[in-house]
């Protein structure tokens, strides 16, 4: 199968949003039957690459455990709002150890958090060796949110571009593999999807009036996204851009690249630091 990293990954320099169709499925592999519905099929495939991840976690977690790696892992996801990033998390990491993962989801910082460095907070959240880490958005709101509202003078965020590229670059060389994907949906899909949460009285408690704020600077958030892609995707860690409006779709495409991602971390399992047979026989030998 193609290696789907290759086709969702951001070309630094010459990256284009709008080229991107929210709706398509690029990098589909050609064995899919074509007659069974794409839901059932994408359930089956990420129940299965789920099985996958559960092991190569827990041999991540069991090498840290025996100061054997201190590799970690870490999923970015960002997307504009009801792009899907709880959909992602829930059916991806689902068949995941919780005790081995760490989810973080940052809203607009504190009084003490504004205090420090943007990147501060960040770096608090970080996954330990050995598990696997969330980001449901991250440190590029720093780039995106905090651009679109004016939040700080222009030579100021422009400049965070380069610090996050050095933040990434360090966190790879110590250990950590950062998986960064954004969840790329339409205008229309974002409509369709709020519309459902006013209908349903189960999901009112995730919409607010400020969400129709942002929604008015649909085209602004497309810039800075845009931006943000092209500066900071790198050979330490690229940006993928999965389209997502179909849900199907973007929970098969998110489970594969972090498939991706892991079977090349996976540091197999420890070896003892004991006579496995020594300890075999004395424990057959005991009453």
């Amino acid at each position: 199968m193609t290696d789907l990293r290759d086709v969702l990954a951001v070309q630094p320099g010459r990256f284009r949003l709008a080229d991107v169709d929210p709706g398509s499925t690029p990098g589909l592999p050609d064995e899919r039957p074509v007659r069974e519905d794409p839901r059932q099929w994408s359930a089956g495939q990420v129940a299965a690459i789920g099985e996958e991840l559960a092991s190569y976690q827990e041999k991540l977690f069991a090498s840290a455990k025996m100061k054997a790696t201190d590799r970690r892992v870490l999923l970015v996801l960002q997307a504009m709002d009801c792009g899907g990033k709880d959909g992602a998390v829930r059916n991806v990491l689902r068949g995941m150890n919780p005790v081995g993962i760490k989810a973080v989801g940052f809203g607009p910082p504190d009084d003490e958090e504004r205090r420090h460095d943007f990147l501060w907070r960040i770096r608090r959240a970080l996954p330990e060796p050995g598990h696997v880490g969330v980001f449901n958005r991250s440190h590029y709101e720093d780039v995106l949110v905090v651009r679109v509202h004016d939040l700080v003078p222009e030579e100021v965020w422009r400049k965070r571009y380069d610090q996050i590229n050095a933040f990434e670059d360090e966190l790879a060389a110590s250990g950590l593999t950062m998986v960064k994907v954004m969840l790329h949906i339409s205008k229309q899909e974002q409509r369709e999807r709020l519309l459902a949460r006013l209908d349903d009285p189960a999901r009112w408690w995730k919409y607010g009036p400020g969400d129709l704020t942002e929604r008015a600077r649909w085209d602004d958030y497309q810039q800075a996204y845009e931006d943000a892609l092209n500066r900071c995707s790198t050979a330490t860690a690229p940006w993928y851009v999965v389209p997502a409006d179909r849900k199907w779709y973007r929970n098969w495409a998110v489970a594969n690249l972090l498939r991706q991602a892991m079977a090349e971390v996976d540091p197999g399992y420890p070896e003892p630091d004991f006579d496995v047979a020594a300890e075999r026989a004395k424990l057959l030998a005991a009453p």
